[in-house]
């Protein structure tokens, strides 16, 4: 009985559920893989990844960093939001409890 009475104590010490934390790592992963897809050469870096003042490079404007990786960020942004503002099932239990 005292490891069970224990083992709750221990699962009200955090302040999030294991649910929430999953989803925060995943927001987390989504945005730092937006930040990788937004990544590249710079405008001025030619093909051979010299820098070249004369040489302008189109890369800078394509799907993946205009398009792709923002929509990656900010979807990794409200998945994060949604793992901090959802109840957990402790919360849940606690509610119930009350009734």
């Amino acid at each position: 009985m005292k490891k069970r009475t224990l083992l709750k104590k221990v699962n009200k010490m955090f302040i999030f559920d294991r649910k929430n934390y999953r989803l925060m790592l995943i927001g987390l992963l989504l945005i730092g893989l937006g930040f990788i897809l937004m990544s590249g050469a710079d405008a001025n870096t030619n093909p051979k990844g010299i820098y070249d003042k004369n040489y302008f490079n189109e890369d800078i404007f394509s799907f993946r960093r205009i398009r792709l990786a923002p929509i990656f960020i900010i979807t990794g942004f409200i998945v994060q939001i949604f793992g901090i503002l959802s109840a957990g099932e402790a919360d849940n239990e606690a509610d119930n409890e009350k009734v």
